[in-house]
C-alpha cells in the first residue's frame, strides 16, 4: 500500500468512526429495545387505567330523558285542562316480539351488522370519536348499537371524552349483564325518529299509520334510515338533497342486510322506497287542540325554553285562551263557514282554509285562535302562517304614518281624513321613481274624494299616491312598529300599499290591537304562565312601549269606525258594540280577511285558498261555496260579525270607543263612473253597491269645504294609485311605464280584492 492510499484510509476510518459516535449517541436514547419498552408500558399503563376505571364507573340510573314526564295546557283559569302530550313523550315501548324480524335486521344493518358477535364496544370506532371530539371535527359514527342504547338510556347527549369514556365501560358492563334481544329492544324504543317519535311503535304511527307490529322491511329500512339524521331525512320536511340521501342510505341498508343472509336478492328487486305519510299531531291533539299547543310551545321556545327541556316534560303550562271564547270562534266558522262548504263534491271549496286570532287590546292576551279544520287532518296553523298576503287591510298603516309624521300632499297640503285626493283610476303617482298606475275595481273612477271616503272604499288611486307623499320608508317604519313582521316582500315601492308581505292573523292582531289600545304597542301572547318543578319561566311583557301616537292611533280607529259604517265592512255593523275594521283580499283572489276591533277585543279573520295537491301551493278562493269571489266583506266579515257578538255578550254592551280626536269624517254616499270597459273585472257578477240606489243618477261630488281644491291643477299631486278595493271601491291595480307590471281586480258587494304582481324593479 503507498501512501496515497495509506492516508485515504485513514480519513475513511475517521469518518466512520465518527458517524459511529453520532449513530451511539442516537441510539442511547432511540434503540428498538427501548421505544418497544416504551410503546408496551404505556400499553400496560393505559390497559390499567381502563380497569381502574372500569371498577371506578358504576352502571348508572337512566337519565331525565328516559324518565320523561307529561306536559299539561290548561285554559286561562288555570282550572281545566286543554290537553296531556302524553307520558312525557309519545313512546310506547314494545317487546322484539312485537316487530318483525327482518325489520329488526334492518336496525343491525344500519348501525352494527356485528351486533349478536361483539362484545358492545367498537374500540376502532370509539378511538376515531375521542380524536374526532378532541379536534373539534363533532360527532363521528362508529359506535355499536349497545354503546347507542347506553347514550340514549343513561347518559347525557354532549359529545365530550369523558361522556365517551363512560359509554365505553358501561357498554361492556351492559353486555355482560343483558341479553342481546334486551338491549336491540332497548336501543330501538329508546331512539328518536323526529316528528315527535320516541322508539319505533311511536313512529311506526307518525310516518305510516300503523303499528310496529304491521312494518314490512322496506318501512324499516326508512326508519332505521331516519335514525341518522330525523329532521334531514324526514320526507316531508326535507330538502331535495335530504331525500336523495335518505333514499341513497335506505338502498345501502338493504345491500346490507342481503350481505348479511337476512334478505334475498330477488325479494330486495321488488321493493320500492316507502314514501311516509304527511306529518299529523298526535293522538289527543284533535280539533283546535293541537294548533293551540303548538302555538304555546313556539312562544315558549322564543322566551328561552328549550325544545328539550320542553321535550322532557314536568310543564304546567296555563293558556291565556278562554274556553268560552274559543268555542264561540269556534262556532262562527262552523256556522258561516263550513256548513256553506262541500268540502267532498266541489274542488273550490276543498281548498278553502280558515284561520282566526281574538286579542284582549288591554292585556294583549290571545283568548281565541282558529288554525284550521283539525290539527290531525291539516297540519299547518293557519293562525300563524305566514304565506299570504294581506292584501288591503296594510293601508291604514300609510294613513297611520301619514298622521304620525305629519305628512303633506305633493302640493304641500297636511294628510288628514279629510284631505282630497283624486279617485280616477290608472292615473300614474306622481313623485316616485317607480312608475305605479293601479286600477281601482272595475277601472271605475271616482274623482275628488276624502282620504275618509277613500278608505271606506279602499281606492287603490287614493293609497298608491298617499304612500309617494308619505315614503314607503316611513310606512314600513310604522308597520314594524306596530306589530307587523318583516318576512320578505317589503319592499319600499309605491307597491307595498297593496299589502303585497307575507303576514299571519296573528301579525295583523298585533299591529291592529295596537291601533286599538290607543297606540300602545300590544304583543299577543298565547302562555299566560309555564311553571316545573325546577323553574319557572319569566315571560315578555304583553304590552308596553307607545308605537305612534294617541292623537294618531284615535284617528285611524275614527276613519276605519267609517268602514264598517259607511264602506266595504258594513256586513259587520251592529248595534251591539262600536266597531273599526278593514277588508282585505289578495293578489288573484288568493286570501280573503276581515280585520276588526271594538273597544274590547281585536279580531282578524282570514280565509286562503291552498291546494290539495301534492305539494300544495296557492290557488283562487273565487268560487267558494258557489258565490263568486270570496271578500274579506264576505265569509270573514260573517264569522267576525257572530263570534263577537257571542263573545261580547257578557259584557258591556254598546262600549264607545275613547277616542282623543277631532279629525274624521262621515262621507255621504257616491257613485263612480266607469272609465273604460276594456278594462274591466272578467267577473260580470261584480257590481259596486256602496250607493243604496245604484239606479240613481250620480251626485255631484261636494268636496270638504275646509279643503279648497287649486283650480289650476289637479288634485294634489295627481293622487292615484293604491291597493285593495272594498265595497264598490274593489281594486284592479296595474302600472303604468312598461316596465312595473301589476293588476289588481277587486271585490263583490261588500268586499274586495287586491290582486297585485309587485312592480319590478
Amino acid at each position: 500500500m503507498g501512501r496515497a492510499e495509506a492516508r485515504r484510509a485513514r480519513q475513511g476510518g475517521a469518518r466512520r468512526a465518527r458517524k459511529a459516535e453520532k449513530r451511539g449517541g442516537i441510539r442511547r436514547f432511540f434503540t428498538w429495545r427501548k421505544m418497544l419498552g416504551t410503546f408496551f408500558g404505556l400499553c400496560l399503563l393505559a390497559m390499567g387505567a381502563f380497569v381502574a376505571l372500569y371498577f371506578y364507573v358504576d352502571e348508572p340510573q337512566p337519565n331525565a330523558q328516559a324518565r320523561l314526564q307529561s306536559n299539561i295546557y290548561k285554559y286561562s283559569d288555570g282550572k281545566k285542562v286543554l290537553a296531556r302530550t302524553g307520558q312525557g313523550v309519545n313512546r310506547q315501548i314494545v317487546g322484539l316480539d312485537r316487530i318483525p324480524r327482518d325489520v329488526q335486521m334492518t336496525f343491525l344493518a344500519a348501525e352494527n351488522k356485528s351486533f349478536y358477535e361483539d362484545s358492545g364496544i367498537d374500540f376502532k370506532g370509539t378511538a376515531r370519536g375521542l380524536l374526532n371530539t378532541l379536534s373539534g371535527k363533532g360527532r363521528q359514527g362508529g359506535s355499536t348499537i349497545t354503546q347507542q342504547y347506553v347514550k340514549n338510556y343513561y347518559l347525557e347527549q354532549d359529545q365530550s371524552v369523558t361522556r365517551k369514556l363512560k359509554e365505553l365501560v358501561i357498554s361492556l358492563k351492559v353486555d355482560q349483564r343483558m341479553d342481546k334481544d334486551d338491549i336491540l329492544a332497548g336501543y330501538i324504543n329508546t331512539s328518536y325518529y323526529g316528528r315527535g317519535a320516541h322508539g319505533i311503535q311511536a313512529a311506526a304511527q307518525a310516518y305510516y299509520g300503523i303499528d310496529a307490529d304491521k312494518l314490512n322491511v322496506g318501512q324499516g329500512a326508512y326508519l332505521a334510515a331516519l335514525l341518522q339524521a330525523p329532521s334531514s331525512y324526514d320526507w316531508h320536511a326535507a330538502t331535495p338533497t335530504g331525500r336523495k340521501f335518505v333514499q341513497e342510505r335506505w338502498d345501502i341498508i338493504l345491500g346490507h342486510m342481503i350481505d348479511m343472509g337476512k334478505l334475498d336478492e330477488a325479494k330486495r328487486a321488488t321493493l320500492k322506497f316507502p314514501v311516509p305519510n304527511a306529518p299529523k299531531a298526535a293522538p289527543g291533539l284533535e280539533g283546535q287542540t293541537g294548533y293551540l299547543v303548538d302555538a304555546a310551545r313556539a312562544e315558549l321556545e322564543r322566551s328561552g325554553v328549550s325544545k328539550r327541556d320542553l321535550d322532557a316534560g314536568g310543564w304546567t303550562i296555563t293558556l291565556n285562551i278562554d274556553e268560552k271564547k274559543q268555542k264561540k270562534l269556534e262556532q262562527a266558522v262552523r256556522d258561516q263557514l263550513e256548513s256553506k262548504l262541500d268540502r267532498k263534491g266541489n274542488k273550490v271549496d276543498a281548498t278553502v282554509q280558515a284561520g282566526a286570532t281574538s286579542v284582549d287590546p288591554k292585556t294583549g292576551h290571545v283568548v281565541a285562535m282558529y288554525g284550521g279544520t283539525d290539527a290531525t287532518k291539516h297540519w299547518i296553523n293557519n293562525a300563524t302562517r305566514t304565506d299570504y298576503q294581506p292584501g288591503s287591510t296594510f293601508k291604514p298603516f300609510v294613513l297611520a304614518s301619514a298622521l304620525e309624521n305629519e305628512s303633506v300632499t305633493q302640493d304641500g297640503k297636511p294628510i288628514k281624513p279629510n284631505t282630497i285626493y283624486d279617485g280616477t283610476s290608472r292615473r300614474p303617482v306622481e313623485g316616485s321613481d317607480t312608475a305605479f298606475a293601479p286600477q281601482n275595481l272595475d277601472n271605475k273612477s271616482w274623482g275628488p274624494v276624502t282620504v275618509q271616503k277613500g278608505t271606506n272604499h279602499s281606492l287603490n288611486s287614493v293609497y298608491a299616491q298617499m304612500i309617494v307623499d308619505v315614503g314607503p320608508d316611513e310606512v314600513k317604519k310604522t308597520a314594524l312598529d306596530l306589530g307587523m313582521k318583516d318576512r320578505g316582500a317589503f319592499d319600499e315601492r309605491p307597491a307595498m300599499s297593496l299589502g303585497p308581505m307575507g303576514s299571519s292573523t296573528l301579525d295583523m292582531a298585533a299591529a291592529y290591537a295596537t291601533l286599538d289600545n290607543h297606540g300602545e304597542n300590544v304583543t299577543p301572547s298565547i302562555v299566560k304562565s309555564a311553571k316545573h318543578e325546577n323553574r319557572d319561566v319569566e315571560l315578555p311583557e304583553s304590552v308596553g312601549g307607545q308605537a305612534i301616537s294617541r292623537e294618531s292611533a284615535d284617528t285611524v280607529t275614527k276613519v276605519l269606525t267609517g268602514v264598517v259604517n259607511e264602506g266595504s265592512a258594513s256586513a259587520v255593523k251592529s248595534s251591539s258594540y262600536e266597531a273599526a275594521g278593514k277588508t282585505g283580499t289578495s293578489e288573484q283572489n288568493k286570501s280573503a280577511w276581515f280585520t276588526g276591533y271594538t273597544p274590547e277585543l281585536t279580531t282578524v279573520v282570514a280565509l286562503f285558498g291552498e291546494s290539495t295537491k301534492e305539494g300544495g301551493g296557492q290557488v283562487s278562493l273565487t268560487g267558494t261555496a258557489n258565490s263568486g269571489r270570496a271578500n274579506g266583506g264576505g265569509f270573514p266579515a260573517r264569522i267576525w260579525k257572530q263570534y263577537m257578538t257571542d263573545a261580547l255578550a257578557g259584557g258591556e254592551v254598546n262600549q264607545r270607543f275613547d277616542l282623543e280626536t277631532d279629525m274624521g269624517v262621515v262621507e255621504p254616499p257616491q257613485t263612480p263612473t266607469q272609465e273604460a270597459t276594456e278594462t274591466q273585472d272578467p267577473d260580470p257578477t261584480d257590481t259596486p253597491t256602496d250607493d243604496p240606489d245604484p239606479t240613481r243618477t250620480p251626485p255631484t261630488k261636494t268636496p270638504d269645504p275646509t279643503i279648497t281644491p287649486d283650480p289650476s291643477r289637479t288634485p294634489p299631486g295627481g293622487l292615484i294609485g293604491g291597493s285593495g278595493g272594498d265595497t264598490g271601491g274593489g281594486d284592479t291595480g296595474g302600472d303604468t311605464g312598461g316596465t312595473n307590471g301589476g293588476t289588481s281586480t277587486g271585490g263583490d258587494t261588500g268586499g274586495e280584492e287586491d290582486t297585485l304582481r309587485p312592480p319590478k324593479p
